[in-house]
């Protein structure tokens, strides 16, 4: 069981991304902080010190921001057992994988797509939130940033697997292969 850090203003930007795991895209979102190198920050740094040196940012309101995304991201995760039932309810839903060629080609789950720029364009072009949308990386910390893409372009009816495929192989389907990444 892991014991959660309390995350304040001294707390390094590692602990609060350990915690938090979509801090950086809500901090790039809202304050345009650590999507490049020009804005970005060190794991070492402190909130205050990343907050001092961008405009003298309220280092709370930030956290606050950051707690309140967190808990947005809480609800767009579905677990590996919520989406196994709802694969038995509804066959319309679309898994889309969003790791590499190799990953997919390697392990999948039954019925899930690649992500690719065609299958980007065919799920804009649908502009439709009737079928769900479920999207799967290996261990839960690439997916929401697409579910978060998909749903900024107007697809509402997305999830994001927690804990990716990985969790999946643990949860659910316990034969299929796992594997780490580098």
């Amino acid at each position: 069981m892991s014991v959660e850090k309390i995350i304040g203003a001294d707390s390094p930007m590692r602990d609060l991304l350990a915690q938090f795991p979509g801090a950086q895209r809500a901090l790039f979102r809202k304050y345009h902080i650590g999507g490049c190198s020009s804005c970005g920050f060190s794991p070492d740094e402190t909130l205050a010190q990343v907050c001092a040196r961008n405009g003298n940012l309220n280092s709370d309101e930030v956290l606050a921001h950051i707690q309140s995304s967190h808990a947005q991201d809480e609800k767009i995760l579905i677990s590996p057992r919520e989406l196994a039932e709802l694969l038995q309810r509804d066959k319309s839903v679309k898994l889309i994988d969003v790791r590499s060629r190799e990953e997919f080609e390697a392990v999948k789950i039954e019925g899930s797509i690649l992500l690719s720029q065609p299958v980007i364009q065919q799920l804009m072009a649908s502009g439709s939130n009737a079928e769900p949308i479920v999207v799967i990386d290996h261990a839960g910390k690439n997916g929401l940033d697409a579910a978060a893409y998909f749903m900024g372009h107007g697809l509402q009816n997305v999830r994001c697997l927690r804990g990716g495929i990985d969790a999946w192989a643990q949860e659910v389907d316990t034969k299929m292969r796992r594997y780490k990444l580098g």
